[in-house]
């Protein structure tokens, strides 16, 4: 019940006269009884932005109790009946005969076949020959075969939205909007994709682009895969020698690469990353034209690059054929090169169609690279469902992004924890309309529910659909559903779709423990560039409880009360720095260079209070050092080498470094070592 005093609010940053206002305000819902429909009258009739965080936080915690909020999950937005008619989700539960989400994702897991034609035919997929089977499991489900026996190039179902339908709003650095229509892309998209014919590009070629996320960037991508070619896609933090383990995993024929990358008015080279260590020949594109950049005999400028003919023919391929390579970290030093085909943007849109519950209306942002899953996710998730992707070339994690979301008048923002935590550092929403907000949707790191909270509070109370996968997956396997909730820093349903279950350490079935996915489903890999694909992810996995087959994914769930979840990071060697996922080892074998350390261990540990990773090394050292230091060069090292992303958190001195009887290190131990110092 809500029982607060006018000194209780004044403490939270109101004046006597508000505190007094918003009392006699708080004592006309004191009778309602239900805690749910009691936070609903207060989001909407009570609580605005412009009320200093701590009168939410104050409130929230008052109307669910303590004890509650310890237990059990406690939503801060409750979907109205009006809005859940309205999505996707329900239009499926009624044309079905279903009662609620958790039979339609059954549905959709038990019927794999029949939930494949029904997803084409509602993201109305553009096929040249018919698919003989939506399913074909004929292999094994670990190498199921989507729309087999069907031809198609996946960049025609990015364009069937109106000509003169908005297809990209895009802001620079001096926050002008440029906005381009769905012909105006498509034309682009042609200009690239003859360009590489009249280059002497092949169908089965591969292309490396590395850019920043801009229009150009998405006509690049969707004008390589036009061409029947592979999108090698690299993300433009990468240091010379990330790079350089990209190119020769994957051989790229020429490569899209940008000049220089402005950030904050500073202009970073990128060009010369490669210029000096590849004989990749490029297509430059040029930021700002300020840098004086010689090209080598094998490059060419954008503009000559580009074909006069704005025809888009795609080249029909299979639904196994490759469209892209993106490159994700698993538990050894070298990053796993993941195949997309063109069955995987088809995920890309389901999720987003499903769970995001993007429509024709919707602009869609999402601050990411095509070097990242998100990337290739957000160009598909947009144009597929015919919506409006918004571009910006400004700092997510600064005022100038906010504003920008403002003015594109974003309606669904996608984000990264970490990014939420500096907005709220700085109130970078401060005095900004996002009303134009649907909902939010978080990824790549687990969330601090009170920074989930704070968020929903700039926006009038919006949603957030917390989503979580993997670049192997082409999307996600848990996320949240617009028919239940939304409770901060919780999941809320499975992906439709996909079937899992939680394993403890004996592996049995438990309400706690490592994701184990159970296949087929669309998007989910069936093979590596440089890896053993079944050894990956199938090896020495025993059958499910009803002898299926299992999918290692590496992820740590808890189920909760209501069908909530909550993640627990990750059981393997891998972890997320900044939404971004990357082996310890590799880490480990970079830093354990430096001539002070005798041996290391990095290990990521949550925060107080949860949300997103931070990165702790554990050394071992074999001369005096100040820990500060070591620190700092450590740091220097990984912004030269590896990603000037990934942050250090801390770094701990310690004797010996625990191991095994194998001599493996126990990461966990000093996960819990330092968790346990920490509350000391």
């Amino acid at each position: 019940m809500l029982s607060i005093t006018v000194e209780e609010l004044e403490a939270c940053g109101l004046d006597r006269a508000h505190a007094e206002e918003l009392t006699a305000q708080l004592a006309e819902l004191v009778t309602v009884a239900d805690e749910s429909l009691r936070w609903q009258k207060l989001t909407s009739r009570v609580l605005s932005p412009a009320l200093p965080f701590a009168v939410h936080e104050l409130l929230y915690q008052q109307n669910y109790g303590q004890q509650r909020l310890q237990q059990l999950p406690c939503p801060a937005w409750i979907p109205q009946a009006e809005v859940v008619a309205k999505t996707h989700l329900a239009e499926w539960i009624v044309a079905l005969g279903l009662e609620s989400y958790e039979e339609l994702h059954d549905w959709s897991v038990n019927h794999p076949e029949e939930f494949a034609n029904t997803l084409a035919a509602a993201l109305t997929l553009c096929f040249r020959d018919p698919p003989t089977r939506g399913c074909d499991i004929s292999a094994g489900v670990e190498n199921a075969r989507w729309y087999s026996q069907a031809r198609l190039n996946i960049v025609e179902s990015c364009f069937q939205a109106d000509d003169d339908a908005l297809a990209v709003i895009a802001g620079d650095e001096q926050g002008q909007l440029e906005y381009l229509t769905y012909a105006q892309l498509k034309a682009l998209t042609a200009r690239v994709a003859n360009g590489l014919a009249e280059y002497g590009l092949r169908p089965g070629d591969r292309v490396a682009i590395c850019m920043p996320m801009t229009v150009d960037a998405v006509a690049a991508f969707l004008g390589i895969i036009a061409a029947g070619c592979s999108a090698v896609t690299i993300a433009d933090s990468f240091s010379v020698a990330e790079m350089a383990v990209r190119f020769e995993i994957t051989q790229p024929k020429c490569i899209f690469i940008q000049d220089e990358i402005i950030r904050n008015g500073k202009a970073h080279p990128l060009f010369e990353k490669i210029a000096a260590q590849q004989d990749l020949p490029a297509v430059l594109l040029r930021a700002s034209g300020s840098r004086d950049i010689q090209l080598r005999s094998e490059d060419i400028e954008w503009d000559d690059f580009l074909s006069a003919d704005n025809v888009l023919n795609c080249v029909s391929c299979s639904p196994d054929g490759e469209t892209t390579i993106i490159f994700s970290s698993g538990t050894t030093g070298k990053p796993k090169a993941i195949p997309w085909d063109h069955t995987t943007p088809i995920k890309c849109a389901s999720d987003a169609y499903f769970h995001q519950d993007v429509h024709a209306s919707d602009i869609l942002c999402w601050p990411t690279n095509l070097g990242w899953m998100m990337g290739p996710w957000l160009v598909y998730a947009g144009l597929i469902n015919k919506a409006t992707i918004a571009l910006s070339t400004a700092i997510p994690t600064g005022r100038r992004f906010c504003e920008f979301v403002e003015r594109a008048g974003v309606t669904i923002l996608g984000l990264v924890p970490s990014i939420v935590s500096e907005w709220r550092k700085h109130d970078h929403p401060a005095d900004l309309d996002w009303t134009a907000l649907r909902l939010f949707s978080s990824t790549g790191e687990c969330s601090n529910p009170n920074d989930m909270l704070w968020l929903m509070s700039r926006a009038g109370y919006r949603p957030i659909i917390e989503y979580c996968g993997g670049t192997e997956l082409g999307g996600g396997y848990i996320g949240g559903a617009l028919t239940k909730a939304a409770v901060p820093g919780l999941f809320s349903a499975k992906i439709m779709g996909v079937s899992w279950l939680l394993m403890n350490d004996e592996f049995q079935p438990s309400s706690q423990g490592e994701v184990f996915l159970e296949p087929p489903a669309i998007g989910m890999s069936t093979r590596l560039l440089h890896r053993d694909h079944h050894e990956v992810y199938y090896s020495e996995i025993p059958p499910g409880p009803q002898q299926q087959v299992l999918r290692r994914h590496g992820d740590q769930m808890e189920t909760l009360p209501g069908g909530y979840f909550r993640a627990h990071g990750r059981v393997d060697d891998a972890m997320n720095l900044g939404g971004i996922k990357v082996s310890c080892v590799q880490i480990e074998e970079l830093l354990v260079q430096h001539v002070a350390v005798r041996e290391l261990a990095a290990i990521s540990v949550p925060p107080p209070g949860g949300g997103p990773e931070q990165l702790v090394i554990y050394v071992v050292l074999q001369t005096d050092i100040s820990l500060s230091k070591l620190q700092v060069e450590m740091q220097q090292t990984m912004k030269r080498c590896l990603n000037p992303l990934f942050k250090i958190a801390a770094v701990e001195s310690i004797e010996k470094l625990p191991r095994t009887a194998s001599n493996k290190v126990m990461r966990r131990t000093l996960r819990n070592e330092y968790l346990t110092s920490q509350h000391r």
